[in-house]
């Protein structure tokens, strides 16, 4: 099992030096990967009674400027959206932005996909957010036809793309996983997806889950082992003497990658979060 960690965004700050201490640190201390989230926008919670999500004092960085950023500064680690919020972004556009994102990285790109859950987000990108999931999988179809060959036409229900491509391609399929615990999330990663992405404890709950990826991949012809799991181990969630139990539970669960999580564990300063990774590290392997 592939160990990573999610990029701390809600807590490490904006100075570029810390982002490239902590991204340096992280690969030196032996991690596989990075994963990282994805909002555009933050709402302003003040006339929003009730509103628990993201705001606009949620600091997070742009996940493709991120990794172009982190490409030039790594050599081995894997850069993992996690997720992507795919359907309130162009297609073409993000094609373009992770061909770009996997030619400077040396094909170390990873993309995790999801619809989202911020209408105030959609609603300001100018995206309609009740048709977010079909949308996705035919963006899904779109990506990967745009990756594959220098020109393409495509007559959707969503996009037309008339004999126009890419350059650079990024000279492989990159591969995208996705997030979230839906039935129809489940069954279209069966359906189409390369992994999937919970956030959950690996029970009888995450057992079904599985079943249900692999039995939709069967039905569609397809190896449901060749699908990777990416569970998230948060620190702050699970007891010190809990971890190791969680990190075997996934295991045997068929878990092929696993995030941890720092953030919420009431660290002082932005670079207490590599140190805190390259410490616990050791007992998860």
């Amino acid at each position: 099992m592939k160990i990573g960690a999610v990029f701390p965004q809600l807590e490490i700050g904006a100075d570029p030096k810390t982002v490239r201490d902590w991204t340096t640190t992280v690969e030196q201390a032996g991690y596989n990967h990075v994963l990282a989230y994805d909002h555009v926008l933050g709402a302003d919670p003040a006339n929003r009674p009730g509103w628990t999500g993201y705001t606009d004092k949620s600091l997070f960085h742009e996940v493709f400027v991120l990794f172009g950023y982190m490409a030039a500064i790594t050599t081995n680690l894997e850069l993992v959206t996690g997720v992507l919020v795919l359907p309130q972004r162009q297609t073409a556009l993000v094609a373009k932005q992770a061909a770009e994102v996997d030619v400077l990285c040396g094909g170390r790109l990873r993309l995790g996909v999801g619809i989202g859950w911020n209408q105030v987000e959609y609603q300001a990108l100018g995206v309609p957010f009740r048709q977010r999931g079909a949308l996705l999988e035919e963006q899904v179809d779109v990506l990967r036809k745009l990756w594959a060959e220098p020109v393409i036409s495509y007559d959707g229900k969503y996009h037309e793309i008339v004999e126009a491509g890419l350059n650079p391609l990024p000279g492989r399929q990159i591969p995208i996983w996705f997030g979230g615990g839906a039935d129809a999330v489940l069954r279209r990663t069966g359906r189409i997806g390369d992994g999937w992405m919970p956030q959950s404890a690996p029970d009888e709950a995450a057992r079904q889950q599985i079943a249900t990826i692999r039995e939709a991949a069967e039905a569609a012809g397809r190896d449901p082992h060749s699908i990777g799991i990416e569970a998230r181990l948060t620190l702050a969630a699970v007891p010190e003497e809990d971890r190791r139990a969680f990190v075997e539970g996934w295991r045997n669960l068929g878990a092929t990658h696993l995030c941890v999580n720092t953030m919420n564990l009431g660290l002082s300063r932005p670079e207490d979060h590599a140190a805190v990774l390259a410490e616990v590290l050791p007992e998860l392997i």
